[in-house]
């Protein structure tokens, strides 16, 4: 009797079961395939992780593999899978689920995966608006497979055109592809030979042949999952190039110091392409604006000016929604807050206040003086938008959040960060109306992250367009990087703070979040560990705690120990490297 050991796709149950294969099922069943078995009552899907295993117990009295449903995973990627629940602290069956098709494939015996030689890692510096399409391309191996992940979407097609008139066989893995596409593509990837072109989940795609790995934008947030396990591309697709000794290629407008501790410092181009990789940025000293003016300033309507008057879009971020996040009564500068809970209130689309903690609505009157004029200091995108279709009446201006379906096709546009992503075609200018709000983020990644959203900013518009950075703190790291199109002053300042504070990558993190019970078990066996533990402290209705370790391997080992016990009280959620923290 032949005997493998089964992963049930069962989140809550991180555990593997024996199962008796059937002689007539025997010739389908390899590692990674994808069965059906019996689970307490049951049937549900699950994947073989092992065979020819030895039974625990009495053989006879296992449960038989129900049925095979197909091709799953190969053993590498098991491995693999396995590996990654380590590194992130979270059950196996969500990596596995990434490694798997949507839909069911004919269970043919994959090719063996082989090793291509000795791993090498290559860090790039490329300014965001330079074309990369080439750089792409002499990076690509001669034999075998290559895996291409980017956190731009919308720069696929342009990327995939270049290479299939180089003659490369391109196939696409992202996120709005249907489930069919996505399965095709996976079933082809197993015949090896070909270049993989997605978003994060590319970096599980079964070729056989790996020979390189080129990550694009590797610090973006989008190449990190949200949800736990918040597991990251880059640092999946370094550990399975090192596994086979593929090439990897790690390229960011400002690598992160991530990147470097895989493949150290940065390799830059000449100082020409650095500075003509960047559209023309401006930069508005908010501290020099005439009072009352507020976000609305005399540059920031030259510059829309100038972009309407040239038939081009204007694009202006701010994240915040709405039309007002704090209110202060004119008369006795009071903050509007709500009757029934005390929360700061905000303006709705009919000038009514209202409260999104309990969803109380009242008319604009002041609980403290009855004054009915309040001043917005935090003014959101509707509040701007009325703002400067005031200042242009004879130009339809809209707002984009992502609560709005279809984008406008006005020719302004003030809105959140979604507007960066979802507005089509050429833009003429990008202004970011409050970059301090980036900036002075309370996250230890927060230069990191407005850096991104200034790339983004500066890809959107083309070397042709132009960047406006407005904020108080022109001198900071992250505006002198655009400015000047030198991507060697923010990770010098990262570098020694993060160093200091012991943050990745200089150290391990992790924040808990949870059920009080399930949080103090946690914390309890993780100080009983030598891990240094901040809180618990109130987090809503949940507790939260973050866990820091000089050392990484220690920390994942610790959580490693302690996650499952805590898990067995309630529900707890471990975030390895969260990025809003």
């Amino acid at each position: 009797m032949r005997i493998c050991r089964v992963q049930p796709d069962v989140p809550a149950l991180d555990k593997a079961f024996d199962y008796s294969i059937p002689d007539a099922l025997a010739p389908a069943v390899r590692v990674g395939t994808i069965v059906r078995v019996s689970l307490h009552g049951r049937r549900v899907r699950g994947w073989v992780i092992a065979l020819d295993v030895a039974a625990s117990g009495d053989p006879s009295k296992l449960l038989p593999i129900a049925k095979v449903v197909g091709s799953g995973p190969p053993a590498e990627l098991i491995d693999l899978a396995t590996w990654a629940s380590w590194r992130w602290a979270g059950p196996v069956v969500s990596f596995l689920r990434a490694a798997s098709p949507p839909n069911a494939v004919r269970d043919l015996a994959p090719p063996a995966s082989l090793a291509t030689g000795s791993p090498a890692v290559r860090v790039l510096a490329w300014p965001p608006a330079a074309d990369r399409r080439e750089l792409v391309a002499q990076r690509i191996a001669p034999r075998g497979s290559t895996l291409i992940v980017s956190a731009d979407g919308a720069r696929f097609g342009s990327l995939l055109r270049h290479l299939e008139r180089e003659g490369h066989r391109v196939l696409v893995i992202r996120a709005d592809c249907s489930a069919a596409d996505k399965t095709r593509a996976w079933s082809r990837a197993r015949e090896g030979n070909c270049v993989v072109l997605g978003g994060r989940s590319a970096v599980w795609t079964p070729v056989p042949d790996l020979a390189a790995v080129i990550v694009l934008d590797e610090g973006d947030e989008a190449l990190q999952e949200e949800s736990a396990p918040t597991w990251n591309g880059r640092d999946v697709a370094a550990e399975r190039a090192r596994r086979n000794g593929a090439e990897l290629t790690l390229v960011g407008v400002v690598p992160s110091l991530e990147a470097e501790a895989l493949g150290g410092r940065a390799e830059r181009p000449d100082r020409s392409t650095e500075r003509h990789g960047w559209p023309g940025v401006e930069v508005v000293d908010l501290r020099e604006a005439p009072p009352g003016r507020g976000l609305l300033t005399d540059e920031l309507a030259r510059a829309v000016r100038r972009s309407v008057d040239a038939g081009e879009r204007a694009v202006c971020m701010l994240n915040r929604k709405g039309r007002a996040r704090l209110l202060v009564c004119a008369a006795c500068g009071s903050p509007a807050t709500c009757e029934r809970c005390g929360a700061a209130v905000a303006e709705d689309e009919e000038r009514r206040l209202a409260c999104a903690h309990c969803g109380m609505t009242r008319p604009p009157v002041c609980v403290s003086c009855h004054g009915a004029r309040f001043k917005a200091l935090r003014p959101g995108v509707r509040k701007l938008r009325d703002g400067l279709a005031a200042m242009f009446p004879k130009v339809e201006v809209a707002h984009v959040d992502a609560e709005v379906g279809e984008v406008p096709e006005a020719l302004v546009l003030v809105g959140t960060e979604a507007v960066l992503h979802r507005v089509q075609g050429p833009i003429g200018l990008v202004a970011f109306l409050d970059l301090d709000q980036e900036l002075l983020a309370p996250r230890y990644r927060a230069s990191e992250q407005a850096l991104a959203l200034v790339a983004r900013g500066a890809r959107r518009t083309g070397t042709n367009g132009r960047l406006l950075l407005q904020t108080r703190l022109p001198e900071h790291a992250v505006v002198q990087t655009a400015l000047r199109a030198d991507p060697s002053i923010l990770p010098e300042l990262e570098r020694r703070q993060r160093r200091e504070l012991g943050y990745p990558p200089f150290g391990g993190l992790a924040e808990l979040v949870g059920v009080a019970p399930a949080v103090d078990a946690a914390v309890e066996q993780l100080r009983a560990s030598g891990i240094d533990v901040l809180g618990p402290a109130p987090r809503g209705e949940r507790l939260q705690a973050l866990a820091r370790s000089d050392d990484l391997p220690t920390l994942l080992d610790a959580l490693a120990d302690a996650g499952p016990p805590a898990r067995a009280l309630g529900r707890l959620r471990i975030a390895v490297d969260p990025p809003r923290v």
